[in-house]
């Protein structure tokens, strides 16, 4: 009797087949290449870390943390983001190298899944990290360098929003005051609840003219007077510095000539709670889900005893690939037929043509029911049997 579990995988775990996975490598060579033209340099962090670390200071929700025991008794994770993995080694690993730090990393995080729901419980992230430069020039470079990691792995149509964790907190601090009441605002926010949104803010116990500045922020996603519009809505003073760096990043993104893909949106918000400045997300047409996010962070470090700004992106893989125009480079392979009479002379000439670096798969020719179908798969046919030497 087969098992009940045999054809079936865990909850939220993906197969990728060959298509799909040549398609990723594609994909993430050319992001590989643009990231190392920036001067970002590339490191490895273990599958595995510490709950009371990186596990704890990772920002994803505990009931999402994949957790384990080691032999001794440690608690472990599954690493559910990159960020804070890095964080470690830059705080640890980079102790006496001078920051600024430009660090890139390509590897795979864990967030279990209730129900699937289409969400998946293990994908890749290809990302880099800026540590040590708390300028808002440093903010523009990683967004503008997310900007050109979108391009060059061929999305042709995408929007990138940025925010800033300061405008709203400024602005809730001012106007509801309770941190409950805010952050149940920021969640609804978060999920793009607006019709939530708004029935919270009526609920408030505050002035219609509040309640009409709270609502306000809804309606300036992308407006041309953004900033006066958003200015007048608090005199707190964390919010009007939080509109001014805004205001630089987005000149800069003007000067950089990336202002027709970047558009300000002062309501959003990230479901990372470690970051503590400008922040953003990119969209591409056809797909529902961020397909890229990122910002500033100015307090992990410090959680690792060196306390430093930083700020970073990272792209989902899986939903970059769904949307991405790239081709697999992956060339078709040479393919020789033989019979076991010709078998050494195959072997040969494959052992040639892969030293001259071409793909060959060597056949015994009984073996197939029907040659047309292994010549579809192939650039070439090379016949070794019955006394050929190819055809």
């Amino acid at each position: 009797m087969a098992s009940l579990f045999m054809f079936e995988k865990p909850l939220g775990m993906r197969d990728s087949l060959p298509s799909l996975y040549e398609k990723k490598r594609t994909i993430r060579e050319s992001l590989a290449t643009t990231i190392r033209s920036w001067g970002y340099r590339y490191l490895q962090t273990p599958t595995l870390e510490y709950y009371e670390t990186v596990g704890a200071e990772s920002a994803i929700s505990d009931p999402q943390l994949f957790k384990l025991l080691d032999q001794q008794g440690h608690t472990l994770v599954l690493r559910p983001d990159m960020t804070a993995p890095i964080a470690r080694i830059a705080a640890s690993r980079f102790q006496q190298t001078q920051y600024p730090l430009r660090l890139a990393y390509d590897g795979n995080v864990f967030r279990a899944q209730e129900r699937e729901g289409g969400k998946p419980a293990e994908f890749e992230q290809v990302g880099i990290e800026l540590i040590g430069d708390g300028s808002v020039s440093a903010d523009a470079e990683v967004l503008s360098l997310m900007v050109e990691s979108l391009h060059q792995a061929g999305v042709k149509e995408f929007t990138v929003a940025v925010g800033h964790v300061g405008f709203l907190n400024g602005l809730f601090e001012e106007i509801v005051g309770k941190r409950h009441a805010a952050g149940k605002l920021l969640q609804l926010l978060y999920e793009k609840n607006f019709v939530g949104y708004k029935e919270a803010v009526d609920a408030l116990s505050c002035s219609v003219e509040d309640k009409e500045k709270l609502t306000r922020i809804l309606t300036l996603r992308s407006a041309e007077d953004w900033f006066s519009a958003a200015a007048a809505l608090s005199t707190n003073g964390k919010a009007i510095n939080a509109l001014r760096e805004l205001q630089t990043l987005m000149q800069y993104v003007k000067d950089d000539g990336l202002d027709a893909y970047v558009k300000v949106d002062v309501s959003l918000v990230s479901h990372m709670s470690y970051y503590t400045g400008i922040l953003f997300e990119g969209y591409a047409r056809d797909i529902g889900s961020v397909l890229c996010n990122g910002g500033r962070y100015n307090d992990l470090m410090g959680k690792f005893e060196r306390d430093t700004q930083a700020t970073g992106f990272g792209i989902r893989l899986d939903r970059l690939a769904a949307v991405s125009e790239l081709v697999s480079n992956e060339p078709l392979p040479i393919i020789i037929l033989f019979s076991p009479s010709q078998r050494k002379e195959a072997i040969q000439k494959a052992r040639a043509l892969r030293n001259e670096g071409k793909h060959v798969i060597v056949q015994e020719q009984s073996s197939l029911e029907n040659i047309d179908d292994i010549a579809d798969q192939a650039c070439e046919v090379l016949d070794y049997t019955d006394g050929k030497k190819e055809g």
